[in-house]
Formats: C-alpha cells, sequence, structure tokens
C-alpha cells in the first residue's frame, strides 16, 4: 500500500462530493462509507489498483489517497494521483469559480450554502459513458442497479479484493463483444454502448479528455442513441468541460423553474449564459436542489 497528500485549494465540498458519488456507486466496483470513497481501477500498464480516499482531518485543506495493489511502482502510484485529482475535481480553484457564479443573484444562496463544489470526473472516460447512456430516462438508482449487473457480468475479478471491491468494470472490448440483449435495457441504448466501445476499442473515439472537446462531443453526437443529454454529461464529467451544461436534464430544468425560469430552451440558454465558463459548476448547484 502507498499513502499519500493530494493538495488542493480551499474551500472544498468533500462531503458533497462524497453524497454525488455515493449515490452512483456502482457495486462491486466502488463504495462510499464511513468517509471514505473506494473504487478499482487500471493502470495504462494494465496494474489492477484499488484506491481509497478520504478528508485526513475535517475541515482541513487536505486529503489523502491510498492506492492498494500487488506489485506497486511509481508509474501506477502517478497514475492513480492523476485520477483521484480528476475524480474530485481538485484542480479547480474554487474561489474563481464561486466569485463568478454568484454574481447572478440566483445562484448566490446556492454557492454560499455550498462553497468549493466540484464536479466530480471520471477515473475512466469509457465507463463514464457508458454510465450516460444507462441514465438515459431513469433515476439514479435505476442506473446504478443496472450498471451493477454489467460490472457483475463482464468486468474482471480482483484476484485480491478489498472489502466490497471485489472487480473490476468491463474494459470496452468486453462490452464491444457483447449480445445487445445482455445488457438489460432497451436496444437503441444497448447498441450505443456497443458503438461507444468498439469506437474507444479502435482508438477512434478519445474519451480520456485529452482530446478536443468539441471534436469529441461531435463524434458521440453522430452514434445513434447518443443526444445532447448525454454528451453533455460526458463533458461534464469525462472530458473536462468547465463550461458543459446538460440543458435537457429534468433535474436541472425542475430546479430553474422552481427559481422563475420558464421551462424553455431559449430561457433556460439566456440565463445560463450569465455562468460562462463555468456552467457544469452551476449545474451541479441546482442538481444540489433536488436533495
Amino acid at each position: 500500500m502507498h499513502e499519500l497528500e493530494l493538495a488542493y485549494r480551499a474551500p472544498f465540498a468533500f462531503e458533497r462530493a462524497l453524497a454525488f458519488l455515493r449515490a452512483r456507486a456502482i457495486p462491486g466496483v466502488e463504495q462510499v462509507h464511513d468517509g471514505r470513497f473506494a473504487r478499482s481501477m487500471r493502470s495504462p500498464g494494465g496494474a489492477r489498483l484499488v484506491i481509497e480516499l478520504e478528508q485526513g482531518i475535517v475541515g482541513a485543506p487536505r486529503v489523502l489517497l491510498r492506492v492498494i495493489g500487488e506489485g506497486l511502482d511509481a508509474s501506477s502510484v502517478e497514475c492513480a494521483e492523476r485520477a483521484a485529482r480528476r475524480l474530485f475535481d481538485l484542480d479547480a480553484d474554487p474561489a474563481v469559480i464561486d466569485a463568478a457564479l454568484a454574481r447572478d443573484p440566483m445562484l448566490r444562496a446556492l454557492v454560499r450554502a455550498v462553497p468549493g463544489t466540484r464536479v466530480p470526473g471520471a477515473i475512466d472516460g469509457f465507463e463514464l459513458a457508458v454510465r450516460a447512456i444507462v441514465g438515459q430516462q431513469v433515476s439514479v438508482a435505476g442506473a446504478r442497479t443496472t450498471l451493477g449487473r454489467i460490472a457483475e457480468r463482464f468486468g474482471d475479478p480482483l484476484a485480491s479484493p478489498v472489502g466490497p471491491i471485489v472487480r473490476m468494470f468491463p474494459a470496452p472490448e468486453r462490452l464491444a463483444g457483447a449480445p445487445s440483449d445482455a445488457f438489460g435495457m432497451p436496444k437503441v441504448r444497448a447498441d450505443a454502448i456497443k458503438s461507444v466501445a468498439e469506437a474507444v476499442s479502435s482508438g477512434s473515439l478519445d474519451l480520456s479528455g485529452d482530446a478536443d472537446v468539441e471534436a469529441t462531443a461531435c463524434a458521440l453526437r453522430s452514434i445513434r442513441g447518443i443526444g445532447d443529454w448525454t454528451t453533455g454529461y460526458i463533458a461534464m464529467r469525462a472530458l473536462g468541460d468547465a463550461d458543459a451544461f446538460p440543458i435537457g436534464d429534468l433535474g436541472v430544468r425542475r430546479a430553474l423553474t422552481t427559481l422563475g425560469v420558464p421551462d424553455e430552451d431559449r430561457s433556460i440558454r439566456e440565463r445560463a449564459d450569465r455562468w460562462r465558463p463555468w456552467r457544469a459548476y452551476a449545474a451541479m448547484h441546482l442538481w444540489d436542489m433536488e436533495n
């Protein structure tokens, strides 16, 4: 096991990030328990790791990362650190983001209630794309159940489980070759998963966040079964687009209606333009209204 401290800029709404991840944790792959997040992941070299993150001292500006695996080397630990930073959005500058969003009276109280809100990223862009497709028009809890079944059927087991973390999320090659009826969802969505898996496997689609965001979003929208909501969600969490905004998201629209914005695309876009270039963070605050 290797342990290190991850730096970030305060404030950091760590508990809010944990709550977001807890609601979406895939059974067998992830767990949030007693203020700690844990999950399995692969290093670029193929090593299977388990990472654990927790806040070292409540209210203090430090987060501890533990990397667990056999034969850990420096590259595996470095990979885990980068993944953890992306997942918890540790490179964000909350003072700048919060100040910008709080200039809008509509968001001011939300921002002040949860300062340092982050946009949870993704350990793996392909996995996040599968999450987004599975989550189309179903509840968060329903998506979590389906993802758990997919992971149980197609994910490789860990040789050395760590508590409830017993398997990896399936690699794109495994899902690309799976029959559409194996996913337990409408065929259009199942085929979309397979199409994304095939594109990632072939290298024609890069969901690592290193490719051009707009070009990647365009490639995603060209896949049957992937629309603006799915593309926006992937852009927010996998591609690191701080200005992505899921305009069609039901929770976002309900929150805006509560705040007095008419439930129509034009009005929502006009209001959201005030939050550029931090619209993804605004979406997180709007989702908070649902909780």
